[in-house]
């Protein structure tokens, strides 16, 4: 009974609260000042006279009054904050005088320990009401509000806690402090536990989940940390970053899945600005494949270090129209003046890449197009020779005659000793490079070779996410199959640094730390989603994680360096390889015979050259191309058994 009345109350419209609000507040007042009277008088039958009772209705308007002006009624009592309590103590203090005007007004006597007593009552009154209707509110939404544990009692903490209990899906209920010392101290009236004691705080303070909101500038142990996590029932989020908040682009209660370098339980790496902003500011630099992962990513960070212009070139009519939309956003929030130009065109087109770079002056390239993903590759491989090794030679033949002076070549691991068409292809652009930085001078050709990028499309993060939300299973290849990992702004800095530093046909290699089992990343992120692995120790667990088999060109172990002793650099994350390479006159006869393979859609000779070039492949499975076209070389479709569409 009595939670159906405050619901039909609180469900009341606001003009209708707030004029009962008024006419409380008038009762409270007036009892208030027949308080004051009594008390004066020491006689609880205390009767006002006339000129009293005229002196106190006079107050208690004037009162009224001075509450309206002063904004206590356009207050939520449910968010009641400082600036109410300010209100109501400032007219008070104006209630007080005016009682004290109006007994001179009205000729009539008013003691002078009477506005004192009349204000205390007043405001204990009209604030203690409130207050009071706010913990019942706050009380009856709190029941419903999950609770949650806050690691971090910092600054970013203490802002998390009261922008969630304003808002009405969660309640902080306590503090994780990084700092031991901190145990069992209080902020506000929240509980501080230390890190070592989260899991009985969990336990004990019934929380439903967990929220990083570590500072910035908090020396953290990401491995150890991430280790203790995973060993709770409940389910482990995060904030935004101080950066975002700042920028605006989110604000401190976006409850968001945990950050992909959390995952990887390691601190980021961090390029020196210094160098990377020298090459860059002020200079006309374009990104091809800018709308993809790598490419606009590189954009993002390319902007912030206020280049005069960028180009932006990018084959998809979408990712372009999709990245030249936020660049313009941060371009105009930031202040930032950098011409922004975005140009459709694909790679392969010589022409079409000079006279763009002609038009906008262009001094750097960062050439991020390419098709990564083994498996479509794979089945693929006409398109992916054409995009990755022809459009790599035709921008950098474009760049050389449009006279720009750095060209960088986004690259993989998956270049060293390949045992897929992807892999292979990107090695022989290297060698493309290396040769064309042999054959002249005038542009600088560099490469970058890094392993695979957490939150780039078609990364295993996002889809365990998917698969772990879809109820499983998660699918993994191999139990062993391990990978080095990097996230997207990671490798897009040392792409930058790396870039900068490059003298000529230098292959730049990112120290991606310790690789990665692909399983246990899976296992952790079902951890810490709160969830359980369902397995034969655990049949009643939650999520099953099933292996389906290496895909076709697909390696257990991925490796960054062909040769022995790389040669370190000015970064401690970038090194430097000794590869081999070829003369520009045997690069050109290969690239000639690929031509030629290409135009006939001979895939069986494709896979000939690439073995003959030097590039070290050395397929692991029969070729599995999807659409196979006949040819007079090498394994033709017949003999292997794959489709067969005869091209008229």
């Amino acid at each position: 009974m009595k939670s159906t009345l405050i619901n039909k109350v609180l469900g009341l419209p606001r003009p209708i609260k707030r004029l009962i609000s008024v006419l409380t507040d008038f009762t409270l007042l007036s009892f208030a000042v027949w308080c004051a009277f009594a008390l004066r008088f020491e006689s609880m039958a205390w009767l006002p006279s006339e000129k009293q009772l005229w002196v106190s209705m006079a107050t208690v308007l004037v009162t009224i009054g001075a509450f309206v002006k002063l904004g206590l009624y356009r207050a939520v009592i449910r968010y009641l904050s400082e600036h109410a309590f300010l209100a109501i103590i400032g007219g008070v203090i104006i209630s007080s005088v005016a009682l004290i005007v109006f007994g001179f007004l009205f000729q009539t006597l008013v003691p002078r320990s009477v506005p004192v007593i009349y204000g205390a009552f007043a405001f204990l009154l009209v604030a203690g009401t409130r207050f009071a209707v706010r913990a019942v509110v706050r009380w009856r939404g709190d029941k419903v509000k999950d609770g949650v544990l806050i690691v971090g009692a910092g600054m970013k903490g203490m802002q998390l806690a009261s922008a969630l209990a304003q808002g009405t899906e969660y309640r902080p209920i306590g503090f994780i402090s990084m700092v031991d010392s901190n145990h069992k101290s209080l902020i506000g009236n929240l509980p501080v536990y230390s890190v070592d004691h989260i899991e009985k705080a969990v336990r004990k303070l019934g929380a439903s989940r967990v929220l990083l909101a570590l500072e910035d500038s908090t020396p953290v142990n990401r491995k150890a940390l991430m280790r203790v996590l995973e060993r709770l029932s409940v389910p482990v989020q995060t904030v935004p970053s101080m950066s975002e908040l700042v920028a605006g682009q989110a604000r401190i209660n976006d409850i968001r899945d945990l950050e992909i370098e959390d995952l990887l339980g390691r601190d980021p790496v961090r390029p020196d600005a210094a160098i990377v902003a020298q090459e860059l500011f002020g200079k006309s630099v374009m990104v091809t494949g800018a709308g993809g992962s790598i490419g606009s990513e590189l954009c993002r960070q390319i902007l912030r270090h206020k280049p005069k212009a960028l180009v932006l070139f990018e084959q998809s009519e979408f990712s372009l129209y999709a990245i030249e939309r936020e660049l313009q956003s941060i371009n105009q929030i930031e202040g930032l003046e950098v011409s922004l130009h975005a140009v459709l065109g694909s790679v392969t087109h010589r022409r079409r890449g000079e006279a763009v770079m002609r038009a906008f002056g262009v001094q750097s390239v960062y050439h991020a197009a390419a098709y990564k993903h083994v498996p479509l590759v794979e089945h693929n491989v006409i398109e992916g020779i054409q995009n990755n090794v022809f459009g790599t030679w035709h921008t950098a033949e474009a760049a050389i005659a449009a006279g720009v002076e750095r060209f960088v070549l986004i690259s993989t691991d998956k270049a060293v000793r390949p045992t897929n068409v992807m892999g292979a292809s990107k090695r022989m652009a290297e060698l493309v490079l290396q040769g064309l930085a042999q054959r002249q001078s005038k542009t600088v050709f560099s490469m970058v070779r890094f392993g695979n990028v957490l939150g780039s499309s078609g990364s295993v993060v996002p889809l365990f996410r998917d698969q772990i939300r879809d109820g499983g299973p998660i699918t993994v290849t191999h139990p062993d199959i391990i990978r080095y990992f990097m996230t997207i702004p990671e490798a897009s800095q040392l792409v930058l640094q790396a870039g900068s530093m490059g003298q000529g046909g230098e292959v730049f290699v990112l120290d991606m730390g310790e690789p990665v089992k692909i399983a246990d990343l899976a296992r952790k992120m079902v951890h810490l989603m709160g969830l359980a692995e369902k397995d034969q120790e655990q049949p009643d667990g939650d999520i099953e994680i099933i292996y389906t088999g290496l895909r076709p060109g697909e390696k257990l172990y991925e490796e960054l360096l062909i040769g022995d002793n790389p040669q370190g650099t000015s970064h401690p994350r970038i090194m430097m390889a000794r590869e081999v390479s070829m003369p520009w006159t045997q690069v050109e006869d290969l690239l000639g015979k690929f031509a030629r393979a290409s135009q006939t859609f001979d895939c069986g000779l494709v896979i000939e050259l690439l073995k003959e070039a030097k590039t070290g492949y050395s397929p692991n499975d029969e070729m599995s191309d999807l659409v196979w076209c006949s040819g007079g070389h090498g394994m033709g479709a017949e003999e292997s058994g794959g489709k067969v569409i005869r091209l008229n």
